[in-house]
């Protein structure tokens, strides 16, 4: 099957987090000049679709250059939920996929489908953002989940005071990534998730290129 392309094209026009510089690109050299084109980017490691490594929100935590490629390329869990402003995903929604769908396992998966993406441009789109709940994300944990993605541009809810869900899944090892699009497209309850971020050595993320893929055998891709 055509895979599809689950990441945000980074541009100066790329909205971003309250607080966080936008892309800034800039022209360094040309054809007519120097027989090539070259340009110089400036951007935070949390831009668009982004993976966030546990070092983001815990001392001592896996840096991005030291997470394992293995973690990057597994079969992953689509969870659909109404997106609605300051939704918060609870256990609940997550026990009910369950029940659809079979259990979580640990070092699974899991990917939210919110529809949160079709914001992106309003001021809402950082505001009143779905999320997951404090005990949501300790469920999570205690499954020992590899990975939990999502469409919007935090996994903790946008009117969340801090970022409880962030420090409970950084806590414990699990990957974050953020900024999904076109989760739409995917069919079913399962695909394959490949996430490449930069090796960028003590970075607590990076900007990555996401890409699902969904196959009729049964073959994991798991590395």
């Amino acid at each position: 099957m055509k895979p599809i392309d689950l990441t945000m094209s980074i541009s100066p026009r790329l909205p971003t987090f309250p607080g966080s510089p936008g892309p800034q690109f800039v022209q360094w050299n040309r054809i007519h000049d120097s027989g090539y084109n070259l340009e110089l980017v400036f951007f935070s490691t949390h831009t668009g679709t982004h993976l966030d490594a546990p070092y983001h929100f815990a001392e001592g935590g896996r840096k991005i250059h030291q997470v394992p490629v293995g973690r990057l390329m597994r079969r992953a869990s689509l969870i659909r939920l109404p997106g609605s402003d300051n939704r918060g995903i609870t256990v609940d929604d997550i026990t009910g996929f369950e029940d659809r769908s079979g259990p979580i396992k640990r070092d699974d998966t899991l990917i939210f489908n919110t529809g949160w993406s079709g914001q992106v441009g309003r001021a809402s789109y950082f505001e009143r953002n779905p999320g997951l709940t404090a005990d949501a994300a300790i469920y999570i944990a205690a499954k020992g989940v590899n990975l939990v993605g999502i469409d919007s541009p935090s996994i903790d809810l946008g009117t969340a005071r801090g970022f409880p869900a962030h420090g409970i899944l950084a806590e414990n090892d699990i990957l974050i990534l953020e900024n999904l699009i076109n989760l739409e497209k995917i069919r079913g309850a399962h695909f394959d998730l490949v996430v490449l971020p930069l090796k960028i050595h003590g970075a607590t993320g990076s900007p990555v290129r996401a890409v699902a893929v969904q196959r009729t055998n049964t073959k994991r891709l798991d590395l």
